[in-house]
């Protein structure tokens, strides 16, 4: 299964500081149970990550007839 590949798998998913100084993503779903924990800086980094997907997904919605995200205006 690839990136594009849809799925009908259905999980949860967690995300929040342990008290060990991580950032953990933690996912369940049916048979999977598995906690990922990075530094605050991969987290960051992960997160910029997400961020740019989401804006990439948006313009290339944005070509495909889906709802566009509104132009942001311009700070006086």
């Amino acid at each position: 299964m690839g990136i594009n590949s849809e799925s009908d798998v259905a999980a949860n998913l967690q995300i929040g500081p342990t008290s060990l100084g991580m950032v953990r993503i933690y996912i369940a779903g049916d048979g999977v149970d598995l906690p990922l924990d990075f530094d605050p800086d991969e987290a960051d980094e992960i997160a910029e990550e997400l961020r740019l997907a989401a804006e990439a997904a948006r313009e290339m919605g944005a070509g495909k007839g889906a709802k566009a995200a509104k132009p942001r205006k311009p700070k006086a």
